[in-house]
């Protein structure tokens, strides 16, 4: 209580003035409607900014909710697409789907090495096993290689030992996706026989010739090419989609046909 009074008698030439100019335009505003009309005008504006900048926090704090929420449809649609029949997403047995998709986030992602890897944050509490699909809302980004209980690792398309079947949209030519370790947006596409016309901007897509991943995700366009004269095959880059320097929401595809594929795969191999 003492330091109050020491404050007001510090500094009373100030309180006094100040309590006289607001006590003067207290008087001047209820003794003269003009003054009140400006009074009020400006307070509706003081009070209708405060409102909008109030909305405009909220809505900024809102987004990581919709987001998710806008992810989750995302999940929704490709399990569509994937499966090629609503009624079947629409069923409680999520087990009866050819493909299922799981969202998650990458927590590392390299880029720069000749072996890249990106970490997510799904695991084995989630349902992610070795050997399933990676793709973001562009395009495709690896296989899973490692898994914990909640992490997982993820080979990158930009790793030395990667090799994924791809094909051009819209035709049947299949090749193998694979990379030089140069650029890290740009990969390449071998195995594409010399009969078949190309066209730099083609749209390259997933051959859907592995038990990994659907068919036609897409991966990236035609660059250039040139004709390995040698082998006759072309020698393809691939322009991504993906730009693999900025990764965040992932979508990891699981097939729920895979062991039934493998196990038929190796007898078949254990015969012959």
């Amino acid at each position: 209580m003492q330091q109050i009074i020491n404050f007001i008698l510090r500094y009373r030439n100030t309180v006094l003035y100040l309590s006289l100019a607001f006590l003067g335009i207290f008087m001047t505003i209820r003794s003269h409607s003009y003054h009140q009309s400006k009074f009020f005008n400006s307070s509706k504006w003081v009070t209708g900014n405060f409102y909008n900048t109030s909305n405009t926090i909220s809505s900024y704090f809102s987004l990581r909710e919709e987001n998710k929420e806008l992810s989750e449809e995302n999940k929704r649609l490709r399990q569509l697409l994937f499966n090629n029949n609503e009624d079947t997403i629409n069923r409680l047995d999520t087990t009866q789907l050819d493909f299922q998709v799981l969202q998650g986030r990458a927590i590392k992602n390299s880029y720069a090495l000749t072996r890249n890897y990106i970490t997510i944050d799904l695991g084995k509490n989630h349902g992610v096993e070795q050997d399933m699909g990676v793709i973001t809302s562009k395009g495709i980004l690896g296989i899973v290689e490692n898994t914990s209980r909640n992490y997982s690792t993820v080979q990158s398309i930009l790793n030395s030992r990667s090799n994924i079947n791809a094909k051009i949209k819209n035709t049947n030519y299949f090749g193998s996706l694979v990379w030089d370790g140069d650029r890290y947006d740009v990969i390449q596409l071998v195995d594409i026989p010399r009969l078949v016309p190309l066209v730099v901007g083609d749209t390259i897509v997933t051959g859907g010739m592995s038990s990994i991943f659907p068919e036609n995700i897409p991966i990236g366009t035609i660059k250039k090419y040139e004709l390995n004269t040698s082998k006759s095959f072309y020698d393809i880059d691939v322009a991504l989609f993906n730009d693999m320097a900025n990764i965040y929401t992932v979508y990891v595809i699981k097939n729920n046909n895979r062991q039934e594929i493998l196990q038929l795969e190796t007898k078949t191999e254990d015969v012959e």
